[in-house]
């Protein structure tokens, strides 16, 4: 499977666990987990839904036939098997690189509700530490090349660079609330007030931000 395609996986296990839901809620909710950013097709979302249900992850009922604006049309509300519901068990305890990657580590925060207090640290700990090689990479780079870049391009990569800055300053901030109180920090952030609007923002900006540098795209 695709890494996109796991994480999607991932995303729609996590959104059914809680309850049953047809296609057209769960493509509304997955965006919001996901991202305006990465919008989600119903060309992607059934043929994953087709492969869960192959597997034996996942189930689906046909309600009752309503009408609807002068038809007759049935919603496939979909929901968790047994084996479904242990293999996000299985997807939730996972704290390795995989998890600490771009495209992966935005999908596990939002699930981190359910997430042994153990495993966020390792990933939070484990996306600091990729971050602050990345950083390392994109200044070396830029030391080398300042003087052959023109001016937007420059902009561009300090552009990048801020933003890694703040993504590990806020992971700072996350990794020693959950170490002070070893639960879910406090939704009103830390001490210093935190502009919650750009939170998603800062989990998908550095890798967009700094992919003009081919150096920093090699993780």
């Amino acid at each position: 499977m695709s890494r996109r395609g796991g994480v999607l996986e991932f995303a729609i296990l996590g959104l059914l666990h809680d309850s049953p839901m047809h296609g057209y809620e769960l493509r509304k909710r997955l965006n919001t987990v996901l991202g305006s950013f990465r919008a989600i097709a119903y060309g992607t979302l059934y043929p994953c839904l087709k492969s869960l249900l192959e597997r034996g992850l996942l189930a689906e009922e046909v309600p009752e036939v309503t009408a609807l604006a002068g038809s007759k049309r049935s919603r496939i509300v979909y929901q968790l098997t047994a084996q479904g519901k242990e293999h996000f068990q299985e997807l939730l305890s996972e704290s390795g690189p995989s998890a600490w990657e771009d495209e992966n580590f935005g999908v596990h925060f939002a699930f981190f509700g359910r997430t042994d207090h153990e495993v966020r640290m390792r990933i939070l700990e484990g996306r600091r530490s990729r971050l602050e090689e990345r950083l390392d990479r994109v200044r070396g780079s830029l030391t080398r090349t300042r003087e052959k870049l023109d001016g937007y391009t420059l902009e561009l990569q300090r552009h990048g660079l801020e933003s890694v800055e703040r993504e590990v300053r806020w992971l700072n901030e996350l990794i020693t609330a959950e170490r002070h109180a070893g639960a879910t920090p406090d939704p009103a952030g830390p001490e210093t007030p935190v502009d919650t609007s750009k939170d998603a923002d800062r989990l998908r900006t550095p890798t967009q931000d700094v992919a003009s540098d081919p150096s920093a795209s090699n993780n």
